[in-house]
């Protein structure tokens, strides 16, 4: 169990680490004060794991299964409003999804595993780079280094506005969607603005196709078959009079429950482009972003975690059903049996990305019991 001065220090480490965020991939000093503060603690530690990211293992007593438990280490690119005395140092980038929670959460882990080493098998605390563009748990998931930490069972938490405050909500199956960015550019070539005839605009082009690709995803129920296409940016031309467009480009991502909707859905996308731009005399090319795949819970893990918060004295609230956003936990689940579990940040807290959003310190003790009851049952003696 942490103590009161436990809880203090990680309160004050969290917001350290609130005032001194790095964007997904940059997350150089961000790893290293973590791996300070673990500092005599782990058995093992791998830095640079997947590029920035840090695995503290911890041993246990005989041999047995691999727990991994996950959180991140990147902030976003957004001005946070905030009068907070801990608030961002850093112009344009702040942690405002909670991931310097989540990571003061997995650093109370370690306090209580420096006390007392699981009975048997070991645990794995990865601090993941990059989540918040999906690139971070490919790149982790293809280090040599990771197929010596590969997982039994996998864990994270994601604290989740909305909720009460403290009460967790767990999700079995579909938890979260799969999406990708598709940027797509047409080029043709531009005129003189009184003679648009003689050029190739890609105007008309342009205005069909925003309509087109959110008509193959129109969002609706989340069940089998869900399919979303956001149109997020356009650009056509220059700003000026007397130039006929040659290029646009438009931006889009694309939403489904599941991954195996994601090929066709993209094969659609593209179709409907491609016909658009041969029509009109265009070249397109196109480019992926972002990629996450879904995130899907085991539902044995699943129902282990809430009995884990029927024993902890966490309150749980039924489950929101699957969350339309992405998280890229969800690559975990190609190597082991996964779950993220969803603790409430407060039915009135500012929403995640807000830029007066702020991570409540009182998760940090909830979370720290959730896991560490998960990993007592997991590896408890044969």
């Amino acid at each position: 169990m942490l103590t009161n001065r436990d809880i203090a220090e990680l309160i004050s480490f969290r917001r350290d680490l609130h005032r001194a965020p790095e964007l997904s991939g940059a997350e150089v000093a961000t790893a290293a004060a973590v791996q300070r503060f673990l500092a005599g603690g782990p058995d093992h530690v791998i830095a640079g794991l997947g590029g920035t990211g840090l695995a503290a293992v911890y041993d246990g007593a005989a041999p047995g299964p691999t727990v991994l438990l996950r959180a991140e280490l990147d902030a976003l690119p957004i001005t946070e409003q905030s009068t907070a005395a801990h608030r961002s140092a850093v112009p344009g980038t702040a942690h405002l999804c909670g991931h310097d929670g989540h990571m003061a959460i997995l650093c109370g882990m370690g306090r209580l595993l420096q006390r007392a080493r699981p009975p048997r098998g070991r645990v794995v605390l990865l601090f993941q780079p990059a989540e918040e563009t999906g690139a971070g748990a490919a790149a982790v998931l293809d280090d040599p280094r990771f197929a010596d930490l590969a997982p039994d069972a996998a864990l994270a938490l994601h604290n989740l506005p909305g909720l009460p405050l403290g009460h967790a909500a767990l999700i079995s199956g579909p938890a979260c969607c799969a999406s990708r960015g598709l940027r797509l550019a047409l080029e043709g070539r531009t005129a003189h603005a009184s003679m648009p005839e003689t050029g190739r605009s890609p105007m008309r082009a342009v205005a069909e196709l925003m309509p087109a690709l959110t008509a193959l995803g129109p969002g609706g129920a989340l069940e089998p078959g869900f399919r979303l296409v956001t149109v997020t940016h356009a650009h056509m031309g220059e700003p000026t009079y007397g130039v006929a467009p040659g290029s646009a480009v438009v931006q889009a991502t694309l939403r489904c429950l599941e991954d195996g909707a994601m090929a066709a859905l993209c094969d659609d996308a593209l179709q409907v482009a491609g016909r658009l731009a041969a029509r009109d005399g265009l070249v397109l090319s196109h480019s992926w972003h972002d990629v996450f795949h879904a995130c899907t819970n085991d539902a044995a893990l699943t129902a282990m975690l809430d009995e884990v918060c029927a024993d902890a004295g966490i309150a749980r609230v039924p489950p929101p059903g699957p969350m339309r956003f992405s998280e890229d936990f969800g690559r975990f689940g190609a190597v082991a049996p996964c779950t993220l579990a969803l603790l409430g940040s407060g039915e009135d807290h500012p929403q995640l990305h807000n830029p007066d959003y702020d991570f409540p310190d009182d998760l940090i003790a909830i979370g720290v019991r959730l896991f560490d009851g998960a990993v007592q049952r997991l590896l408890a003696p044969a």
